[in-house]
């Protein structure tokens, strides 16, 4: 019996133990996280604020979602610097001054506030 109960014991301290963020998470720059935890200190955007990696012609971005209409969704570099607005805006199709990619995106969603 008390053998049965130091394994639970030690399989649990496993388990809580081996439970760590996802490596994608671990390669986001802290100035993406900084956003990321500036936007939990707001209200809830309607819709949800979302944060993406965008992975292209050897180069990582960072496209974060705007609340509600007619706003830019902005993309950022790796230093957080404002690249551009891909989409958003009155017209829907952004600010314009997107560079042109050559390769296809490859995107992955790397954030998303679940809060009601």
């Amino acid at each position: 019996m008390k053998e049965k109960y130091i394994l639970s014991v030690l399989l649990f301290f496993l388990l809580v133990l081996s439970c760590q963020k996802s490596d994608v998470e671990k390669d986001v720059p802290k100035c993406i996280n900084d956003m990321i935890d500036n936007i939990q200190k707001e209200e809830v955007r309607n819709p949800p604020a979302k944060v993406w990696k965008w992975e292209v012609d050897g180069s990582t971005y960072y496209y974060i979602t705007s609340d509600c209409c007619d706003q830019y969704n902005y993309l950022y570099d790796e230093n957080c610097n404002v690249i551009c607005a891909p989409d958003g805006g009155f017209t829907g199709n952004g600010d314009g001054n997107c560079p042109v990619f050559i390769e296809q995106i490859i995107r992955t969603l790397i954030w998303e506030d679940s809060r009601d």
